[in-house]
């Protein structure tokens, strides 16, 4: 070479937060300068990288960038520098090809640490020491994943958190998934309202999530249906681990969950069970029934419009079936509106019967206490059983050799983990739920009470809820005759019988109707209230059903 020798640094760290740090890049460069400045080299470019590039050095952006500027300058010779040899490549074989790519370049290598030699000999002490750098980077990812795996077979999830939580470093345990509100509460929500019906679909729950601005979104500002599709069906909010890679199937851990197992369990359900909802982006306030009645011909929703007269615009419902009898045959607003808020106006229940109700709900909820106490001595078995079978299937994976069997016993196992983890957490809550019945059931009875207050002074998005709640399936409306018998659910249903003189209602001679003395007076002067009040017997229905409804309101 003659002149002024041209040099170009080459200098990595294998991870962005290295890099943060301000040691890594920056030390490696002074070296390999003064290294330049020593042997007279004039330092034209320097590429920094902050990936390995797992051995291979066509990842590595500042390695391509650095060959590509040598292709750049095919009439010059370059120096290439970098200060260790782990830094050149940490894979033998992509060493020596990297190798090939800079002799074919026509550029130098030169280590702070390696003198590079042109012999076999020298050739030979390079093998070794790429062969070193390659063993190095394999056992520490070996060491790496075997530490992932114990840190996730204690409890804790090592990946990034899913949407609602967050990484806190507690002492004694690490760095631990916290709830994250607001987006904690937001998940919660979207999760328990899929469960219970009132996210019919995916899309609803997204409409929801897009409805909050504090939601994450993508890049385009967006939330993607996978985005919740991977909410709905990570079991990590549940509390418990699972992961395919290490082979933990419901490992309870560390982390507090958002939901219950059953909840999780539900959503599943109800998504291979391919619920259907309205999908319109935009429901409207004009009309409430839309996507909600059906017709009576075909079964499928109404859909509305404004049709334009002579003078103004007129509101109608009409069915967009094709081939059904009643196609594109309107129907006022005001009329299948009006028929439909007297049947929803006819289950608004009497005061004097929801004073009955709640009565009869708490002498339900005290033999419910004593069902659960015996059902978490059952569960105890249970789960004494589970893990005996658990433990066996366990030895047989030891001593089994065919893989189609050691996969069967895996997938047993998971299977009875899962069980596991709904026994165990209903045990939990049998034995941990605090609090008198009436913080239980007092939003339920609200509701039952007030479904038609909620109805004439609520918006859209309540006017919808109480359509979901009141009614088990969608009533459907004929143009002719109106609405046929609708469906409710089971409270309504259960309120309507008491109400009718059908239903045997029977007063008893012992105590007289709340209205001398409501059930408020006594509990706001702590007064005694039996525990099985003889206020209304229905007859025909066993008083094992009585428990049914609490178990809805709570």
């Amino acid at each position: 070479m003659t002149g002024i020798i041209k040099a170009v640094i080459y200098c990595r760290v294998s991870t962005a937060g290295q890099e943060a740090e301000g040691h890594g890049l920056e030390s490696q460069e002074a070296r390999c300068r003064q290294y330049a400045a020593a042997r007279g080299y004039e330092v034209v470019a320097v590429f920094p990288d902050t990936k390995s590039g797992g051995g291979d050095f066509m990842k590595r952006p500042g390695m391509v960038a650095l060959l590509s500027y040598l292709d750049a300058h095919p009439g010059e010779r370059f120096v290439v520098i970098f200060d260790d040899l782990k830094r050149f490549a940490r894979d033998r074989d992509f060493h020596f090809r990297l190798r090939a790519a800079m002799q074919e370049r026509d550029a130098v290598r030169e280590c702070l640490n390696f003198k590079f030699e042109d012999t076999p000999e020298g050739e030979f002490i390079e093998t070794i020491m790429a062969a070193q750098g390659q063993l190095e980077r394999q056992q520490n990812a070996r060491q790496v994943a075997q530490k992932m795996k114990a840190r996730m077979q204690a409890g804790y999830w090592i990946h990034n958190p899913p949407v609602g939580y967050r990484y806190e470093t507690i002492r004694g345990h690490g760095k631990v998934l916290v709830p994250n509100p607001p987006l904690s509460e937001l998940v919660r929500e979207a999760l328990e309202g899929f469960a219970m019906g009132r996210f019919q679909t995916q899309v609803e729950a997204k409409r929801f999530f897009e409805a909050h601005p504090a939601f994450p979104r993508n890049r385009k500002g967006e939330i993607t249906q996978q985005r919740v599709t991977d909410i709905l069906t990570q079991p990590l909010y549940t509390g418990h681990i699972c992961s395919e890679r290490y082979g933990i199937h419901w490992l309870r851990g560390h982390h507090e969950p958002l939901i219950s197992v059953d909840t999780f369990e539900r959503i599943q359900e109800r998504r291979a069970g391919g619920a259907k909802a309205p999908t319109r982006k935009n429901l409207g306030e004009d009309f409430a029934l839309r996507g909600f009645v059906c017709c009576d011909d075909c079964g499928q929703p109404y859909t509305a419009c404004w049709s334009t007269g002579n003078t103004k615009k007129y509101p109608y419902y009409l069915c967009d079936t094709k081939g059904c009898p009643s196609y594109r045959k309107s129907v006022r607003r005001e009329r299948i509106e009006g028929e439909f808020e007297a049947i929803l106006k006819a289950l608004q229940p009497a005061r004097r019967l929801m004073t009955c109700v709640t009565a009869m709900v708490r002498a339900a909820w005290s033999a419910r206490e004593a069902q659960a106490k015996r059902a978490a001595v059952a569960s105890k078995r249970d789960l004494t059983v589970l893990d005996k079978q658990i433990d066996g299937l366990l030895v047989r994976i030891v001593d089994a050799t065919n893989p189609a069997v050691i996969d069967a016993y895996e997938t047993k196992i998971a299977d009875l983990q899962k069980q596991r983890a709904l026994i165990s957490e209903k045990t939990e809550k049998t034995t941990t739920a605090k609090g008198s019945v009436e913080d239980f059931i007092e939003l339920a009875l609200s509701f039952l009470a007030n479904h038609w207050n909620l109805w004439t002074t609520g918006g859209m998005t309540l006017r919808r809820t109480v359509l979901k709640l009141a009614f088990a399936e969608r009533p459907t409306y004929c143009r002719k005759e109106g609405y046929q018998t609708p469906k409710t659910t089971l409270p309504f249903k259960v309120l309507a019988g008491f109400s009718t003189d059908e239903s045997g209602l029977v007063r008893s001679r012992s105590l007289e109707l709340p209205r001398v003395l409501p059930l408020s007076a006594l509990t706001a002067a702590r007064l005694p209230i039996p525990p099985q009040p003889q206020l209304c017997v229905p007859v025909g229905i066993p008083p094992a059903k009585f428990p049914s409804l609490v178990g809805w309101c709570g």
